[in-house]
């Protein structure tokens, strides 16, 4: 399958409506997510069939994959076949988005994907290759859903590789794994993510709830009902959900929204969630009309998300949130407030200072990982600090087996050369940058006049040494 979709990346590198990694990605997206959906409603009605019930296909006949664009049945190539997918096929997809739809169908979801996607691909001839590509691949297995999974995976980390504005989508994958077994989400617990880019987190940890002992009640709990977020960014919400879905999250509760415009004064208890998983975007500078939804006003993105997490939390809530340095050492005011509320009304019981370049190419900023709790205030903090004896790069990322042994540290506080524990008394204005009390202090940077000095210094002490020496020996 790889192979495969490489081909076909290499293919929509010619046609004139593809640019970059973000655009051919998009394009695989809609047309792999058709096959999947077609394979999945056969299998479904296979299955159906087989139990003497009836199904009800979400697609008509005419528009499903076989009819359109697998074997005899497939529509005449080049600008036949481009003007059925864009004057027919997207806009019927587009119409499941109706006002009378449950949002919680696949059919609406359907629907939410094609709205914020188009045909970009310029060629009906190059169309029909891809499609042929991909009709010649199957999604009736497990094991062939995991591969699919795994291939989209690979295309969204091509497309966070490929720097710019597309990076935002991807979070190492390494580092949310460490972050998900440390927080050890449980089935029946429901988990949120208000700035899901390509559902890393969630996906993440569906896969560690899947794990568990449950029965089909709960299975169909963790499916429907566990998962949540929103997302801002049109591309980002098609690929988040696109993704959910084909790693077997059937229904994501994922909404396009930007998530600073919800006043957070208005949360109640019971819209809030168990966990809180993010790496909200950072760097960012809101409008006061933003500013207005939060007790604290503050112009810096990651700030407002802070304060956004805080509130959707639990009474029993747990959260694991990656931000910039700077939030723990910034001492301004809106700052210093937020984490005041942080440590007073919060557990922030560890910070995980990840190494430079984890998210390069995109972005060089230094970050780290907040774990809190809303179970007590905050009596004292654990830090750890991950010292790797490699440089980060963009083609030599962090691994998971430099993360793994994280989550038990944390849970038992242990305390060796990359950890410490400073208590909440010997912390002033709300600067939480500890630093590691067990390296050795650098040597002091002198100039080569003091170096000389101190040469010819030791050089008559050892003269004078030696005619001491030399003195007692004549005796």
């Amino acid at each position: 399958m790889r192979q495969q979709i490489a081909r076909i990346t290499d293919i929509l590198r010619r046609d004139d409506g593809i640019s970059g990694a973000m655009h051919y990605t998009e394009q695989i997206s809609w047309i792999l997510f058709l096959k999947f959906l077609d394979d999945f409603e056969t299998r479904e009605a296979d299955n159906a069939l087989l139990d003497g019930r009836s199904y009800n296909y979400t697609i008509e006949e005419k528009y499903r994959w076989k009819s359109w664009a697998h074997g005899v049945n497939k529509q005449t190539s080049g600008d036949d076949l481009k003007d059925f997918v864009n004057n027919e096929l997207f806009p019927y997809f587009k119409s499941f988005r109706g006002i009378n739809e449950d949002y919680h169908t696949l059919r609406y979801k359907i629907g939410e994907i094609f709205s914020f996607v188009d045909n970009r691909i310029d060629s009906g001839h190059t169309l029909r290759e891809i499609l042929d590509i991909i009709d010649d691949l199957s999604f009736q297995k497990s094991e062939d859903l995991f591969e699919l999974s795994q291939v989209y995976e690979d295309l969204l980390h091509g497309m966070g590789s490929d720097g710019g504005n597309s990076g935002e989508f991807y979070t190492p994958r390494s580092i949310i794994k460490m972050m998900v077994h440390a927080v050890d989400p449980r089935v029946g617990q429901t988990v949120y993510d208000p700035a899901v880019g390509s559902g890393g987190f969630l996906i993440q940890a569906y896969d560690y709830m899947v794990e568990q002992d449950m029965n089909e009640k709960q299975l169909e709990f963790l499916k429907r009902e566990s998962f949540f977020g929103n997302e801002k960014t049109g591309l980002a919400y098609i690929m988040g959900v696109m993704n959910l879905i084909l790693h077997g999250i059937s229904n994501p509760n994922i909404i396009k929204k930007n998530t600073l415009t919800t006043d957070v004064r208005q949360i109640q208890e019971k819209d809030r969630f168990d966990i809180v998983l993010a790496n909200p975007p950072f760097g960012g500078k809101e409008k006061d009309t933003i500013q207005q939804n939060f007790p604290i006003k503050s112009n810096a993105t990651e700030m407002l998300f802070l304060q956004h997490i805080m509130k959707y939390m639990k009474l029993s809530g747990k959260a694991a949130i990656v931000i910039p340095e700077g939030v723990l050492f910034n001492t301004g005011n809106a700052f210093q407030e937020i984490k005041k509320i942080m440590l007073e009304d919060f557990n922030l019981h560890s910070i995980v200072s990840l190494p430079a370049g984890v998210f390069l190419p995109y972005s060089g900023v230094k970050t780290n990982v907040i774990f809190f709790d809303r179970e007590g205030s905050t009596k004292d903090i654990w830090f750890y600090e991950i010292n790797l004896d490699r440089k980060l790069t963009k083609n030599k990322p962090l691994q998971y087996s430099e993360l793994e042994h994280i989550p038990a540290l944390l849970k038992k506080r242990e305390l060796w050369d990359n950890s410490w524990i400073v208590n909440i008394e010997d912390i002033k204005d709300f600067d939480i940058s500890a630093k590691n009390p067990n390296k050795k202090a650098e040597a002091e940077i002198r100039k080569p006049t003091e170096i000389m000095q101190e040469l010819k210094d030791n050089e008559k002490l050892i003269e004078n040494a030696l005619n001491e020496l030399e003195g007692i020996l004549r005796k």
